[in-house]
């Protein structure tokens, strides 16, 4: 029994399977309909989620398997002072797969040490969030035919944002990755991010503080939300704010095959208008992740591709 913790609980190899099982569900969504009769996911979320949950019980449907689970600690046995443990314990006998989703981060790690089904981490706190960096890989392949050999520029809050962390984790085992971290001050990566996962690993990057230093050298846009509440004083946000913007006057700065990505939701980071651009991906990013989380659960729970 396999549980998916971080993106680092597969190898490359796993990671390239995975996403070409993904591309040929995309491509053959009636051959696996029913690939998952009498399966059952269960969706444990602490923490409210939309685009995560309703992908996972999406792809779980469209396999042929039923879903069970809360989607907030208010409608979970948690307000009576359940333990993680205890509930995953009781699941564990309702469902063959386990999709959890925590604001506390390793509590899916917790989980996975009581569990006697396949456990999933949907994002735990500031920590990880697996499935939407195989999300990112997939959409960044699909769209480019690569996953190495390119400049990612990953712009807003690195600070807390798990997507990031976990994206980051997952693409300079690619060759040929070079990063440009484009926030505030404020909101840098981590250090043990720039120490341990880019210095020690020696992978090419730069930190700046402006996304149109930016935009002309990249391949791949990620944006993420730069919240007001992180920032120590107002006159900082207010300052910064309108440099983590994308319009479509940014976009003219940047190459024509490079694409925009966001692990949603989006609040003003990128502007309406910028929709309509054909290097906007992140709605078919989020459709990406229906596949992945499809190719996820067949994989974890052993179940062979259709003939």
């Amino acid at each position: 029994m396999r549980h998916l913790l971080k993106p680092l609980d597969l190898s490359v190899l796993e990671i390239d399977a995975l996403l070409d099982l993904a591309r040929d569900i995309e491509a053959n969504r009636e051959a696996y309909a029913h690939v998952c009769n009498g399966k059952k996911l269960a969706t444990l979320f602490y923490e409210p989620s939309t685009r995560t949950r309703l992908s996972f019980e999406a792809a779980m449907l469209n396999l042929g398997g039923s879903v069970l689970g809360f989607q907030s600690a208010d409608a979970s046995s948690a307000v009576k002072g359940e333990s993680v443990a205890d509930t995953v314990r009781v699941v564990s006998c309702y469902a063959d797969i386990i999709a959890m989703r925590h604001p506390k981060e390793g509590a899916p790690l917790v989980a996975s040490q009581f569990s006697g089904v396949p456990i999933i981490n949907a994002g735990d706190g500031g920590h990880q969030h697996p499935t939407q960096t195989l999300t990112d890989l997939l959409t960044i392949r699909s769209l480019t035919g690569r996953l190495g050999d390119m400049t990612v520029g990953l712009c807003g809050d690195l600070k807390f944002g798990r997507t990031v962390h976990s994206l980051i984790n997952a693409l300079i085992r690619y060759p040929g990755i070079r990063l440009i971290l484009i926030s505030p001050q404020e909101l840098r990566v981590p250090g043990y991010i720039r120490e341990d996962v880019l210095k020690g690993n020696h992978i090419p990057f730069e930190e700046v503080d402006r996304l149109d230093e930016a935009i002309p050298q990249l391949d791949i846009l990620y944006m993420t939300r730069v919240q007001k509440e992180r920032f120590f004083n107002e006159e900082d946000y207010i300052r910064l704010k309108d440099s983590y913007i994308l319009t479509e006057k940014k976009l003219e700065q940047a190459k024509k095959d490079m694409y925009v990505l966001h692990p949603l939701p989006r609040v003003n980071e990128i502007a309406v208008e910028v929709d309509n651009d054909p290097r906007a991906a992140y709605f078919r990013q989020a459709q990406y992740g229906v596949y992945v989380r499809m190719a996820l659960i067949m994989t974890l729970l052993g179940v062979k591709k259709p003939c």
